[in-house]
C-alpha cells in the first residue's frame, strides 16, 4: 500500500487497515491521532508476520467505550487515563508512539509556516474573541506578512478526542480564561467553531473553508501539504513543528515515576520543545479472557517498538525510547495475566 493511498483511505474514514489479510485476527479501536503511523505498522507486520489488524479510527473516546465494552483487543487513547479509572474498568495502558499536534489554516497567499501564532493568541481565536485575520494580535506576531482582512472560521473537533484533550490541555495551561471557561478534555463545550470527525474530518473541514483554522496531528498536515502554522513554544521561541522539536518536548518525561505511564508532554520548557506533543496509549483489560490473542496483541507492539522506528520517523512521530519499552514490557508481565492469573507475555 502506498502512502498515498493510505491518506485518500484516512480521509474516508478507514476502519480496515490490513485488508488484504485474510483474516484479522487483531481488533482495535480508537485515537484518531495515531491512525497513519499504525496503518503502516500494520502493512509491514502483516508481510512479515501474516497477521493482520483491524483498526477502527474512530476518536480516542469511542476507543475508550470499546475497549471497556470488551468489543475489541485494544483501545486507543491520546489521553492517558488516570489510575482510578484505569482500576475501576480493570484496564492497564502503555505508550505506543509520540507525535505532535499542529495548527492548520486555509490562508492563500500565505506559505506553509509562515504565520505564527502564539498559545495565548490561539486560545483568543477558539474563544472567538479574535475574528479576523489582519487582527492586531496577530499582526503584531507577524511582522512583514501580508494577512488578509478574512474571518477566521474555527474548526474542532465533534467526537470525543485524544488530539482535542492535547490541544485543550496546551491551551489551558497559556490562557487562564481558556482553563476557567472551557477547561481540558477529549469533549468541551467550545465557544465557537464548525466540528469535524477524527483529524481526517477536521483536515477537509480545513481544506474546504477560506480562512480557517484547525488543528491536526502533523502527519496529516505534511502528507496533505497542508498549510501549518508555527508557534511559540514555552521558553518564548517559535518553532516549525518537527520530529526532532516533538523529541526534544518528550526529553525530560517521568515514564518510570508516572502512574500508569499517564506522561501529559504538553507545553514543556525548551528552546527545542514543541508546545502540543503527546504520547498515544494502548488499553488492554488486565485479566484477559484469551492469553492466545493477548499474546497476538502484544507481539504487534513489541514488533512495533523493535522493527517500526523507521517508518514512524518517516512520518514524523517519534519512536518510543528503548529505555522506555523495556519499562513497559515489565510491566505487560506485571500487569496482563490470564483467568488463571498467568503471565501472557
Amino acid at each position: 500500500m502506498r502512502m498515498k493511498h493510505l491518506f485518500v483511505s484516512v480521509a474516508i474514514a478507514a476502519t480496515s487497515i490490513a485488508a488484504s489479510a485474510q483474516a484479522a485476527n487483531i481488533t482495535g479501536a480508537g485515537a484518531t491521532f495515531p491512525y497513519p503511523v499504525y496503518a503502516k505498522w500494520a502493512e509491514l507486520y502483516q508481510k512479515a508476520s501474516g497477521t493482520g489488524l483491524n483498526y477502527q479510527s474512530v476518536g480516542s473516546g469511542a476507543g475508550i467505550k470499546q475497549i471497556k465494552a470488551r468489543t475489541v483487543n485494544f483501545g486507543a487513547s491520546d489521553m492517558p487515563l488516570p489510575a482510578a479509572e484505569l482500576n475501576a474498568a480493570g484496564l492497564f495502558q502503555f505508550p505506543a508512539i509520540m507525535g505532535g499536534v499542529v495548527p492548520i489554516i486555509n490562508l492563500p497567499g500565505v506559505a506553509p509556516g509562515q504565520v505564527r501564532l502564539s498559545g495565548a493568541v490561539l486560545a483568543d481565536i477558539y474563544l472567538g474573541k479574535i475574528t479576523k485575520w489582519n487582527a492586531p494580535q496577530i499582526a503584531a506576531l507577524n511582522p512583514g506578512v501580508r494577512l488578509p482582512g478574512d474571518d477566521i472560521t474555527v474548526v474542532r473537533r465533534a467526537d470525543s478526542s485524544g488530539t482535542s484533550f492535547l490541544f485543550t490541555d496546551y491551551l489551558a495551561q497559556v490562557s487562564p480564561e481558556w482553563k476557567s471557561k472551557i477547561g481540558a478534555g477529549t469533549a468541551v463545550k467550545w465557544a465557537v467553531g464548525v466540528g469535524g470527525k477524527g483529524n481526517e474530518g477536521v483536515a477537509a473541514n480545513v481544506q474546504r473553508i477560506k480562512g480557517s483554522i484547525g488543528y491536526v496531528e502533523w502527519a496529516y498536515a505534511k502528507k496533505n501539504r497542508m498549510q501549518h502554522t508555527q508557534l511559540q513554544n514555552k521558553d518564548g521561541v517559535f518553532l516549525q513543528p518537527s520530529d526532532d522539536a516533538f523529541k526534544a518536548a518528550a526529553a525530560g518525561a517521568n515514564w518510570a515515576g508516572t502512574p500508569g505511564f499517564a506522561v501529559v508532554l504538553t507545553n514543556q520548557a525548551g528552546k527545542a520543545s514543541w508546545p502540543i506533543t503527546g504520547a498515544s496509549y494502548i488499553l488492554m483489560h488486565k485479566t484477559q479472557p484469551s492469553a492466545a490473542t493477548a499474546k497476538e496483541v502484544l507481539k504487534f507492539f513489541d514488533w512495533a517498538y523493535k522493527n517500526g522506528g523507521a517508518a514512524a520517523a518517516e512520518l514524523d512521530y517519534v519512536p518510543m525510547p528503548d529505555s522506555v519499552t523495556k519499562l513497559v514490557q515489565d510491566a505487560w508481565r506485571a500487569n496482563l495475566k490470564d483467568a488463571a492469573g498467568k503471565a501472557v507475555w
